[in-house]
């Protein structure tokens, strides 16, 4: 699944006075705002939020906003002038400061509460108030929704300050951890993978905030000093921010889940409530895909099987360019189908089926369970919103047998992506486990590794340069022995594809630029001393991560990642960013 776009178009919008006039608030004007709420948006403490779909908040700006960066690519795609990134109303906007905002656009945002489960087991633990109300955008708040050549986007400001949801917290990102979430994003969406996009990214001349961090070449799990790291905002779009533990939220609020004694019916329009949310969610993420005509249950079936699509796809996706979350719950998992906060992410350089990045995230958040917690999140969703269902048995069995089908739709799609990213017509188990045995023994480098082999070598010689370390000739002869049976496969294919188009397809399946955290380090931190020539150099890689580029490109970022930076923290592992 992609979301339209029209990367060709000529930008049409070069003024602030223009943006602002394709706002149009679909969720507050159709939604419901937390009666408890103010509507001027001042609503910066901590506090339980017992009913309400969302609470008005205006974020807090950044003191003395600088530009960093800004996604060309996606302002194209929106037809937006570069030069807007640079505008003075448009930055005050996107680094928090909405009382520059003329009408149409509100000079209030929005941030949303949901509920937390880990592996279809609810938690409250979290919820400073023992009970999950108070759980959701801590310093996430959405300050514009409108439609943009057809497209319905909504842009939050990830770093906006404190929100009812915040747990007690600043509410602040620093840009550390928006140099990496802004470069991800783009990455994410040039590799073909369904993500949040990119818009700006602006920082605090003068605002810092303490945070934990590793200190220089630090082998330590936890972070070890603290740091003071400057304040930035970074703008991430989407088609909305709906979340599937913002479906159980209500779901449990009308005892839909097992809910504690203070959850359970907290409000009389609870129901309705679930029915709006859902409904709501499918004007936003499944309107070109589900009938409006259909009635109200069928529109859920479709639903399921839609949302079953696009989640399966989307982690086959991970997979394939060795994307681990990190930390994939329900309040991670986008209802749309997309890949949606990046905190404790990375990217498999050295092949390790059970890579995770974060070090509080444990072997069920590793790179090769990522299906599973999928599947797990799926159950959430399911279990949400089954109870809209009840008065229609046809409706609901069919409901349940697309749950049900899960995990054989999953293997379906990574099977399906294997035999890509091998160049092959159809899956062959046998040929996978040995492979799978031989890159799990083998030091390799998942990127290099298939994207050598997409040169189609009939000789192991060649993926030499994937390997970390010395082969012993009985290895090397192990190798040889599954080239020969791959490349045997590969040469029983249709005979109407030549070799050439098939190493074709499988550089269009295996990219040749991955994200290299020891790479991205020295971004984040010459952005810290105000240099951003390294972001703006990572960008202009990501972009093309396919493609051929040249020498000097090919030298320092195609290469293994040297031995200094292993078990090096906030390099190889780090705790959650922030």
């Amino acid at each position: 699944m992609s979301y339209p776009s029209n990367p060709s178009a000529e930008p049409c919008i070069t003024t602030f006075d223009e943006f602002v006039k394709l706002a149009d608030y679909s969720l507050m004007d159709t939604l419901n705002a937390d009666p408890d709420a103010t509507e001027e948006g001042n609503d910066h403490r901590a506090r339980q939020v017992f009913s309400g779909h969302f609470v008005p908040v205006t974020p807090t700006p950044l003191a003395k906003p600088e530009y960093v960066a800004h996604s060309s690519t996606f302002f194209k795609e929106l037809g937006l002038s570069d030069e807007l990134a640079l505008d003075e109303k448009f930055r005050q906007v996107f680094s928090g400061d909405l009382s520059a905002a003329p009408e149409p656009m509100r000079q209030v945002g929005w941030a949303t509460g949901y509920a937390l489960s880990i592996y279809g087991t609810e938690y409250i633990q979290n919820c400073p108030f023992g009970t999950g109300n108070g759980y959701g955008d801590g310093r996430a708040i959405s300050v514009f929704e409108g439609i943009i050549n057809g497209q319905r986007w909504e842009m939050q400001l990830k770093g906006g300050g404190p929100t009812p949801y915040c747990r007690g917290a600043d509410g602040r990102a620093v840009l550390r951890s928006s140099v990496r979430e802004f470069l991800a994003q783009d990455y994410m969406n040039a590799l073909g993978v369904p993500t949040s996009r990119s818009l700006t990214l602006y920082v605090s001349k003068s605002e810092t905030v303490t945070r934990p961090w590793y200190s220089q070449d630090s082998c330590s799990l936890e972070p070890d000093v603290l740091v003071d790291d400057p304040v930035a905002i970074s703008t991430r779009v989407a088609p909305s921010f709906l979340r599937v533990g913002q479906l159980e939220l209500f779901a449990r609020r009308v005892g839909a889940a097992p809910p504690t004694e203070d959850r359970s019916n907290a409000h009389p329009k609870a129901s309705e409530e679930l029915s709006m949310i859902v409904s709501h969610l499918i004007e936003r993420e499944y309107r070109s895909d589900i009938d409006p005509n259909l009635g109200f249950t069928d529109q859920l079936v479709e639903l399921a099987k839609h949302f079953r699509q696009r989640l399966t796809s989307l982690v086959a996706n991970w997979l394939r360019v060795g994307y681990c979350q990190g930390n994939f719950n329900s309040d991670n998992c986008a209802a749309g189908g997309f890949t949606l906060d990046y905190g404790p992410f990375g990217f498999c350089e050295i092949f390790d089926p059970w890579f995770q990045p974060w070090t509080g995230g444990g072997t069920h958040f590793a790179f090769i369970n990522q299906p599973k917690a999928a599947e797990a999140n799926y159950y959430m969703f399911w279990k949400a919103v089954r109870p809209l269902l009840a008065d229609d048995a046809e409706a609901l069995e069919q409901f349940d047998q697309v749950g049900r089908g899960f995990a054989e739709a999953m293997q379906k799609q990574i099977q399906n992506m294997w035999a890509d990213k091998l160049g092959l017509t159809e899956f062959n188990p046998e040929l996978f486990k040995q492979l799978m045995q031989l890159m799990t023994h083998s030091d390799v480098d998942y990127t290099i590794f298939f994207r050598e082999l997409s040169h189609i070598p009939d000789d192991v010689s060649a993926l030499k340069k994937s390997f970390y370390g010395k082969t012993s000739q009985h290895f090397e002869d192990q190798w040889q022995a599954w080239l020969n049976s791959w490349r045997g496969l590969i040469n029983d294919g249709p005979v109407e594809i030549s070799l050439a188009e098939i190493s074709t397809k499988m550089k269009q399946t295996n990219p040749k630029y991955t994200w290299r955290e020891w790479l991205i380090v020295p971004a984040y931190q010459q952005a810290m001393q105000g240099d951003y020539r390294l972001v703006k150099e990572l960008q202009a890689v990501f972009s093309q991560p396919y493609d051929e580029q040249s020498q000097a490109v090919e030298d320092k970022y195609y290469r293994l990642r040297p031995s200094a930076f292993s078990d090096v923290g906030g390099v190889s592992h780090y705790s959650c960013s922030s």
